[in-house]
């Protein structure tokens, strides 16, 4: 990746992603080409923690119907970052 802030585009806030911030759980939508250690070093980076693990996934987006013409929502990737114990990310806290 060309730079670490181009790598996370934004976090996810759910009812789900917000029960797990207490477990040291950050989800994030980040750029569809980035690999785990560019999603690793960007958190550790950006918000100056450790990270212990990072798990990725591919979404598809869903298809929607727009009158007569079929549509479909962007793919997304998402990241699911785990922090070291002791660690947490204070601007997303609640």
């Amino acid at each position: 990746m060309s730079s670490i802030y181009s790598v996370i585009v934004r976090p996810i806030i759910t009812e789900k992603s917000s029960a797990e911030l207490a477990k040291n759980i950050y989800t994030f939508i980040v750029d569809r080409s980035a690999t785990k250690i560019d999603v690793r070093n960007a958190v550790e980076k950006i918000y100056s923690v450790k990270v212990a693990k990072v798990n990725t996934q591919n979404v598809s987006g869903k298809k929607r119907h727009y009158g007569r013409i079929n549509g479909q929502e962007q793919d997304i990737k998402k990241a699911v970052v785990y922090l070291r114990a002791g660690q947490k990310i204070d601007a997303l806290a609640a």
